[in-house]
């Protein structure tokens, strides 16, 4: 299996499932501004819309976007309970709380690295990204993860938004759940290994 990956990016939260699932796996790098991997592949003729991430199984197939491909790998190592059952209640739990953070928590954050906005269009970003917040961080207070005493795929996605926060000058003291629940997050191997693996920890 090979992950196409850009460090930080959001293909962080599939680097920590590989790394969760002890599944064999093989990184390579894309250079988002020039749409080159660090092997000189046109990452187009891999991914059509140019981002990250992507995973090449090793049949040659190609699976786009995180939420699918963390889900994916969950379910080849059921064991590993990074993911409910499918067809369970708890399972689409799950999808919920990915959808959530897809669509309210990682767009929403992720569009203030457009330099392009103005610092008023910034503000409209973070007041809706701190609503969000307000909202889901309650939930942290009694829950060790997001779907309770168990560690997820979500867990992964969440931290891998979060880590975005200083990058884009959002403070989270406002939620001290919030960054314990991300402490809690970064201590896990899985995670430093991920980092390490990305260069962005020694």
């Amino acid at each position: 299996m090979k992950l196409y990956y850009s460090p930080g990016a959001c293909s962080l939260s599939v680097h920590i499932i590989l790394c969760e699932t002890e599944l064999t796996y093989d990184l390579i790098r894309v250079d988002l501004k020039t749409k080159l991997t660090e092997d000189k592949q046109n990452f187009c003729n891999i991914n059509p819309f140019s981002y990250v991430p992507a995973i090449e199984l090793d049949n040659g197939k190609i699976l786009l976007e995180g939420p699918a491909i963390i889900q994916y790998i969950a379910d080849q190592v059921p064991e590993k309970q990074l993911a409910p059952a499918n067809g369970t209640f708890e399972r689409y739990q799950l999808q919920q709380q990915l959808n959530f953070i897809s669509t309210e928590l990682h767009k929403g954050l992720g569009g203030l690295f457009n330099p392009a906005f103005t610092s008023d269009t910034q503000e409209i970003f973070k007041d809706n990204f701190s609503r969000r917040l307000d909202i889901l961080v309650p939930k942290l207070a009694d829950d060790n993860y997001l779907l309770g005493a168990q560690f997820s795929v979500a867990d992964a996605y969440l931290f891998t938004v979060l880590s975005w926060c200083p990058m884009v000058g959002f403070d989270l003291t406002k939620w001290p759940d919030l960054i314990s629940y991300q402490q809690r997050i970064a201590k896990r191997p899985s995670v430093q290994k991920a980092l390490k693996e990305e260069g962005l920890t020694d």
